[in-house]
């Protein structure tokens, strides 16, 4: 491993002292803290190799934190997840503030009170995995086009079911 692929905290893997940190750098020297004690190698020589994942980004040239903060957006937004806030603000405004209230038959037992905004987060939950198995579906690579069809039916059929609850959403093409 060449010097330059090294960072401060990254942990290394020594063919003789196992795994250590990185601790300091010079032009050819690492500083590496192992179990035992702390050592100074020269990497190219010493046939360290990294001991965590590494990843390298070429030709890319942002701050770190917004190709991470990028990243993870992308991959929530590929998962159909929502912030919960913005799953409020889809929420119909008559509706804000208001409950579910769930009588049962039987005088004995006791009612159930839901604030709609926890009951509605969770009706567009079920609507986001809906897509997402969709998705997974759509994307499988060993289902024939037959069966990806009748498992499409299947998921036509949920969002029927869910039509009821359209009534909550603020936008129309929000709906089910």
């Amino acid at each position: 491993m060449k010097i330059q692929e090294l960072t401060i905290g990254l942990k290394i893997r020594h063919p003789q002292y196992g795994v250590g940190i990185v601790k300091a750098l010079n032009e050819q020297t690492a500083e590496i803290r192992f179990d035992d004690s702390t050592r100074t190698i020269e990497p190219d020589l010493s046939g360290v190799t990294p001991a965590e994942p590494t990843v390298s980004v070429s030709g890319l040239e942002m701050p770190l934190k917004q190709f991470v903060e990028s990243t993870v957006q992308g991959t929530i937004d590929k998962l159909g997840f929502e912030k919960p806030d913005a799953v409020i603000e889809n929420l119909g405004v008559r509706w804000h503030g208001g409950k579910l209230v769930l009588h049962p038959a039987d005088a004995t037992l006791q009612t159930k009170e839901v604030p709609l905004e926890i009951f509605f987060h969770k009706v567009v939950g079920v609507r986001n995995q809906l897509r997402v198995l969709e998705q997974k579906i759509n994307a499988h690579e060993k289902l024939t086009d037959g069966e990806k069809v009748e498992m499409q039916q299947y998921i036509t059929r949920c969002y029927g079911s869910l039509t009821t609850f359209n009534v909550l959403f603020k936008n129309k093409e929000d709906q089910f």
